[in-house]
């Protein structure tokens, strides 16, 4: 393979097609993105990571569960990305270049192909169960001999090709699992599932009384949709995150050496390149400002609320987007090493770390299967080293294996996972996480991000009573004419209709118009001519305000204080979460003054601003170091690093779309009762997932002594094994008996204002 002129892009001359992006890590090396199949638990995390490390060349590699993408870090002077590609293969987790649009695909196919299993195995249920009643029924009264292999014929051809169907999800991991020299919760029901087909087919060939094709299919059915819900909400959240693409540039205006312009891909320019930014655009690089002056929209990125004017010499990252004025730029990161690429680092960083926790499913299946099998074999040698002969031996064995095997186990969790997301789904929360319910419930603090999540976005003007009327109305008026946030919240808050012909907007200064021989501005106090110390005694008077000013040339002239609202529940919901016990803290990247009043007005005394990505996950590492278990609740692009780094996380639904795929959970409405609801409905699901666990192992504890004795048939084995999924799956729909928390009702309430000294418009 060799690397061609474009930075960072490797080239395949054989197949003269694109097939991998690497890009520049530390010392030389290079860093790759692989796709990754057959990843489904977190030891499959354990065994590529070891496997690889254990190649020379190999820096580093991670794997993100979530995604099923792995990163790997090599030194292209020791090896290919061919050569990284092979070992993936060897390790037994064949893998290939990461590409979006291939990705979307294989998530596509990958639930389309669970789903149609699913169906399958649901058609062979019902068809198989109506034939195994008939059996049942006939074996207590007078059904005859013949009669009865023919059900138990027409049951194999029903069931054979559905389980080998539908099965083949749980073989492929079971496989692949034995392969490595490991064990997952696929193995035991892959044997379970393959000795009840065995032994059925063999007792229907023998003519006897008993065959299990029905048991077989009802365990498919049940495991298959507890991996299809799964799998649809991995697929979800992935194509949520995909969306942080939208926000970076694909090319730029480049001033060529003969000082031309042409526009030219990122990935061609470089640190020291100029760059011309129109008005309206993205910006695509990191830079310092050469020339020109404009107001940048950084909300989503830095969390500042409003716009954020630059000038000459002043920085500005790729992802926000530029406002009126024309920007020239001089190039510090391009490509790489910008800020939303440093964002999309630590997402993917901390989402790998997340991913490393075994799931309390997973948990209990590394102990429960070495305890199966070896229950099995013991049984089987037993009987043999007794004298029973090969025959019984093995039907005993069977039976155990049957009656333990782990349906009730695997539905223990699913099953309180699937009416604990109804539940909230009710209240207004979506689940993007099959283990949010779990983490969930063990946290201790909750962090707020501030801007869009504690207050809503939009600013509201405070002191609308104490300016004249008629001189509120001009503004207004003379607001429409401009697209800056507080001028349009001017607009709104005047109730103005028709604006001012003729204005003109000084891009990062405000409007000026004539009406009627007087010449009106409406801005930034210094652009409506006030003195110096009338501008700091105006920002003295309202310090956590923002302001514009406006004045008439007659000499009437007005500051209007704009500030934020904070969401209708905020206080109630920050004041439940401390009474049950919760540590709240406030992490904001929003100005330390705006912040300390939200802080104030929410009794919150642990507040931070001015907090860039890096900061947030810094903080949050320091409380997870501490033994904390952090909820973290935000909703722009500079929060989605954390919500990924947080025990576990939410975001409103009018979060960017990198934010609610960064995020374990998301909250609708205007209103911040779910969080508590997803608190208190999660607190009670784990309960209920903790006695389903404990009842499989009591059920366990009483039933595997009673097969190894040989009192059990294989029969009375699956109508045990379906009881047990029975008495976990009514264990969870207990859950649905709860009250519901009083949140639609709320949802639908008017907001109030939380904010001192806030008028409502």
């Amino acid at each position: 393979m060799n690397e061609r002129t474009d930075p960072g892009v490797v080239f395949d001359e054989a197949s003269h097609d694109w097939v991998a992006y690497t890009v520049a890590a530390e010392d030389g090396a290079r860093r790759i993105e692989l796709a990754v199949e057959g990843i489904t638990c977190a030891a499959c995390m354990t065994d590529i990571e070891r496997g690889l490390k254990r190649v020379p060349g190999i820096v580093r590699a991670r794997v993100n569960l979530t995604s099923r993408r792995t990163s790997v870090i090599f030194r292209p002077e020791q090896l290919s990305p061919d050569d990284v590609l092979r070992r993936m293969a060897a390790i037994g987790y064949p893998s290939h270049p990461f590409d979006p649009a291939l990705a979307r695909d294989s998530r596509s196919a990958a639930a389309s192909e669970l789903l149609r299993a699913m169906g399958v195995a649901a058609f062979g249920v019902m068809n198989v169960m109506l034939m195994s009643i008939a059996v049942w029924s006939g074996n207590v009264t007078d059904i005859t001999p013949e009669t009865r292999d023919f059900f138990h014929w027409m049951s194999a051809l029903v069931a054979l090709p559905c389980v080998a169907y539908a099965g083949r999800p749980f073989f492929r991991s079971a496989i692949g699992a034995l392969r490595r020299g490991s064990v997952n919760m696929d193995v035991p029901i892959s044997l379970g599932i393959l000795l009840a087909m065995g032994l059925s087919l063999a007792n229907t060939m023998t003519h006897q009384l008993e065959a299990y094709f029905d048991s077989a299919l009802m365990l498919l059915f049940f495991l298959l949709l507890g991996r299809y819900l799964d799998e649809n909400m991995r697929r979800r959240t992935a194509v949520e995150a995909e969306t942080l693409a939208t926000l970076r540039a694909d090319s730029a205006i480049r001033r060529q050496p003969d000082g031309s312009l042409a526009r030219v891909p990122v990935s061609r320019i470089a640190p020291g390149d100029t760059v011309l930014i129109h008005p309206g655009e993205r910006v695509p690089v990191d830079g310092r400002v050469l020339s020109g002056r404009s107001e940048l929209d950084m909300s989503m990125v830095t969390g500042e609320t409003l716009p954020v004017s630059v000038s000459e010499g002043d920085r500005v990252h790729a992802g926000t987007l530029n406002g009126g004025g024309l920007l020239t730029v001089q190039v510090t990161a391009a490509a790489e090493g910008t800020l939303m690429a440093e964002i999309e680092r630590l997402i993917e960083e901390a989402q790998s770390a997340k991913a490393g926790t075994l799931r309390l499913a997973d948990r209990a299946a590394r102990m429960y299967a070495p305890v199966v099998h070896g229950s099995a074999l013991l049984t089987l040698i037993g009987w043999m080293l007794a004298g029973a002969g090969w025959h019984v031996s093995l039907i005993n064995a069977i039976a155990v294996l049957i009656i333990t095997c782990p349906c009730a186990l695997a539905l223990a969790v699913p099953a309180v996972q699937v009416v604990a997301a109804g539940r909230l789904f009710r209240n207004g929360l979506l689940i993007n996480a099959g283990d949010a319910i779990e983490r969930l419930a063990a946290i201790d603090t909750v962090v707020f991000d501030k801007t869009g999540t504690l207050t809503l976005p939009e600013p509201v003007l405070r002191n609308a009573a104490d300016i004249d009327a008629d001189l509120a109305a001009l503004a207004g008026r003379l607001a429409l004419s401009s697209g800056h946030p507080l001028a349009e919240a001017l607009a709104i808050a005047t109730t103005a209709r028709q604006p001012i012909e003729g204005a003109s907007e000084t891009p990062g200064q405000g409007v000026a118009a004539t009406l009627d021989g007087r010449a009106l501005r409406l801005g930034s106090l210094e652009f409506c001519g006030f003195a110096p110390a009338a501008a700091a005694a105006a920002r003295a008077l309202h310090p956590t305000a923002s302001l514009i000013a406006f004045r008439a040339d007659d000499g009437r002239a007005a500051v209007f204080s704009f500030g934020q609202r904070l969401r209708g529940d905020a206080v109630d919901t920050v004041r439940r979460l401390m009474a049950a016990g919760l540590k709240v803290i406030i992490l904001s990247g929003d100005r330390p003054a705006a912040v300390a009043e939200v802080a104030a007005a929410l009794g919150v005394d642990d507040w931070t601003g001015n907090a860039d990505p890096a900061a947030k996950i810094a903080r949050l590492d320091a409380l997870k170091a501490a033994g904390a278990r952090v909820l973290m609740v935000g909703d722009g692009i500079n929060d989605a690093p954390s919500l990924a780094a947080a025990h576990v996380s939410l975001s409103p639904v009018s979060a960017a779309h990198v934010s609610q795929a960064a995020s374990d959970a998301v909250f609708l409405g205007a209103l911040l009762r779910p969080v508590v609801i997803a608190y208190e409905v999660s607190r009670r699901a784990y309960r209920l997932m903790m006695e389903n666990l404990a009842l499989a192992v009591v059920y366990n504890l009483i039933a595997v002594p009673i097969a190894v004795a040989g009192y059990v048939t294989p029969l009375i084995a699956a109508l045990a094994m379906s009881g047990s999924s029975m008495l976990v799956t009514a264990n969870a729909l207990r859950l649905r008996r709860v009250a519901e928390p009083a949140a639609r009702a709320a949802a639908v309430a008017p907001l109030q204002p939380s904010l001192p000294n806030e008028a409502m418009p």
